[in-house]
């Protein structure tokens, strides 16, 4: 397990002093990542475009493959594990050959959500400079449910902006995705 950073904060980062460390998921962690990514869609069904029930019938290859994906060239995915090993957090990104950068299946455990608990915000700063080297001087999106506050919220806080698209929401056409972009500083 590659570990990505600490979540006690970098200097210009959001994070508040966590009892987390962000790790770099692979193909070794399948078991963990199947775990959260069974217990996201549970927990927050509107924020994903799959159903627990589709997941639940996943075999382990398709799982092995999904983990092996966030650690391929213009992939990555990282989750925020708790002192005790549990996976409080996940958050991926990618690069569209088209529009570039976009965060997806970001998730934070109930009990760990909040400015205070810092989990969200640790996953982020690691994201963002993952995407900070894949596109110097550009922007990241991400899509959000229109109904998800709480993550729209978190999302202005940290600058992002809806830029005025709406997509259906694959699973419920009758509602819609927001899209969100953060122009990321050029570094001279």
């Amino acid at each position: 397990m590659r570990e990505a950073c600490r979540g006690e904060g970098r200097a210009g980062s959001y994070a508040a002093r966590v009892d987390v460390r962000v790790v770099a998921i692979d193909e070794a962690q399948w078991r963990a990542y199947r775990a959260i990514r069974l217990e996201m869609l549970a927990d927050t069904p509107l924020a994903f475009g799959e159903t627990l029930e589709h997941a639940l019938a996943l075999d382990d290859a398709e799982w092995r493959f999904r983990a092996r994906r966030c650690a391929t060239p213009g992939n990555a995915g990282w989750a925020a594990v708790g002192a005790d090993g549990r996976w409080l957090g996940t958050m991926s990104a990618f690069v569209h050959p088209v529009e570039g950068p976009f965060l997806v299946s970001v998730f934070v455990a109930p009990g760990h959500r909040g400015r205070a608990a810092g989990v969200a915000d640790a996953l982020l700063d690691e994201a963002l400079a993952w995407v900070g080297r894949q596109a110097e001087g550009g922007s990241v999106l991400l899509h959000v449910h229109e109904a998800n506050e709480r993550a729209r919220g978190f999302y202005r806080r940290r600058g992002f902006a809806e830029t005025g698209v709406r997509l259906p929401y694959s699973l419920d056409e009758t509602t819609d995705e927001v899209e969100m972009r953060l122009t990321l500083p050029t570094v001279p």
